[in-house]
C-alpha cells in the first residue's frame, strides 16, 4: 500500500507540476512528500523529475512511468466507483481522439448528446489528422478512418465508408465536372496533408478498370486540417476527396456534389481504436456502445451516399 501512496503523489505531482502542492492535497508535509518520492525513485532505480527550487520536470523515464501510472490509479478510481455506485453511475474523465472535420461536424454533437445522459463522465477530445498515439497521448479512444498497422491496438469496425470526390454546384456550373479519372488534370485541385506526406494519390476502380491520378502539389490548395479542405469544396475552390461521414450534412443540403460517382475509392470503414488491455473502464465502454448506435443510425440517413447494399452492416463484438 506505501508504493500505492507513493505512486499517487507522483501522478498529483506531475499533474501539479509541483511536489509541496501535490503533497498539500494528500495531505503530505512537503519533508514527508519529498521523502516518498526519493522513496518511490530509489524503489525504481529512475529519477522521476528533474528537480530545481522553481520547477519540476519530468524526465523521459518519468514521462514512460507517469502514462503507466496514470491507467492504474484511474482503474483503481473505477474500482472504488464501481463498488459504491455499481455500474449504474458511469464517471471519470474519457479521453477521445477523431479527425478534425468529423470531430467537429458529426461527433461534437454526438458527444453532447452523450454527455447529457452521462453527465458525470468529463470530455477531453483531441483533434488531428494525423494518427496520436494512443499510449503516449493517453488517449482512450480513438475514432478513425481505416486500421494503423499498429498489433498493440484493438480495432473494432463501427460502419462502412465511402470516400468520393466532391465539390460546390457553383464550381461545377462554372468549370464543369470530369467525366473520367484521366480529366481531373483540367481542374482545380484541395489535398490534404502538406509536402512529402500530403495525399495527393488518388486511386479509383470501376468494374475491371483502375486508374490512378497523382495531384500535382505544384498546384493545388494544400491543408493538413481536414474541416479546412471541406470549407474550401463548400466555398467553390476545387474538387476535394472527402468521407461520405465528413460532408453527409453538406451533400444533403445541396452545398456539395458527388463527381465520378460510379468510380469507387479503396474502402476504409470507420474503427474505434483502443489500447490492447483486459479492462476497459466503465465509462469508455459506455461510450462506446453509445458511438455503435449513433453510427447505425446516422449510416441509415447516409444510406443512399453510401455504397449500396453497405448501410447498415455493423460488427457486433
Amino acid at each position: 500500500m506505501e508504493s500505492l501512496a507513493d505512486i499517487r503523489l507522483f501522478v498529483e505531482a506531475a499533474s501539479l507540476g509541483s511536489l509541496s502542492a501535490a503533497g498539500r492535497k494528500l495531505g503530505l508535509s512537503p519533508a514527508a512528500a519529498s521523502a516518498r518520492l526519493v522513496r518511490l525513485e530509489a524503489h525504481l532505480n529512475t529519477r522521476l523529475f528533474e528537480r530545481t527550487t522553481r520547477q519540476l520536470r519530468l524526465t523521459e523515464e518519468g514521462r514512460t512511468y507517469l502514462v503507466h501510472c496514470q491507467q492504474a490509479v484511474q482503474a483503481l478510481e473505477d474500482a472504488h466507483t464501481a463498488l459504491q455506485a455499481g455500474r449504474s453511475i458511469v464517471r471519470g474523465k474519457v479521453r477521445i481522439a477523431a479527425t478534425s472535420d468529423f470531430g467537429r461536424h458529426v461527433l461534437k454533437a454526438w458527444l453532447d448528446a452523450f454527455n447529457r445522459q452521462h453527465p458525470e463522465v468529463v470530455l477531453s477530445v483531441v483533434l488531428s489528422d494525423s494518427l496520436s498515439n494512443l499510449l503516449h497521448d493517453d488517449i482512450d479512444l480513438a475514432i478513425r478512418f481505416g486500421v494503423p498497422p499498429d498489433s498493440s491496438l484493438v480495432a473494432r469496425r463501427l460502419a462502412p465508408n465511402r470516400r468520393v470526390l466532391c465539390a460546390s454546384p457553383a464550381y461545377v456550373a462554372t468549370n464543369g465536372a470530369p467525366e473520367h479519372p484521366r480529366d481531373l488534370g483540367r481542374f482545380d485541385c484541395i489535398v490534404l496533408g502538406t509536402g512529402a506526406s500530403s495525399a495527393n494519390e488518388w486511386r479509383f476502380s470501376r468494374g475491371d478498370e483502375t486508374e490512378t491520378y497523382v495531384v500535382p502539389l505544384s498546384t493545388a490548395r494544400e491543408t493538413n486540417d481536414g474541416a479546412l479542405a471541406r470549407e474550401w469544396a463548400v466555398d467553390g475552390y476545387g474538387i476535394a476527396m472527402k468521407s461520405i461521414w465528413d460532408i453527409g450534412a453538406d451533400l444533403q443540403a445541396g452545398r456539395l456534389t458527388i463527381l465520378l460517382p460510379e468510380w469507387n475509392t479503396p474502402h476504409v470503414p470507420v474503427h474505434a481504436l483502443y489500447p490492447h488491455t483486459r479492462y476497459m473502464a466503465p465509462r469508455v465502454r459506455v461510450l462506446l456502445d453509445f458511438l455503435v448506435e449513433r453510427f447505425a443510425e446516422a449510416a441509415s440517413d447516409l444510406g443512399m451516399f453510401l455504397e449500396p447494399g453497405a448501410a447498415g452492416i455493423f460488427a457486433k463484438g
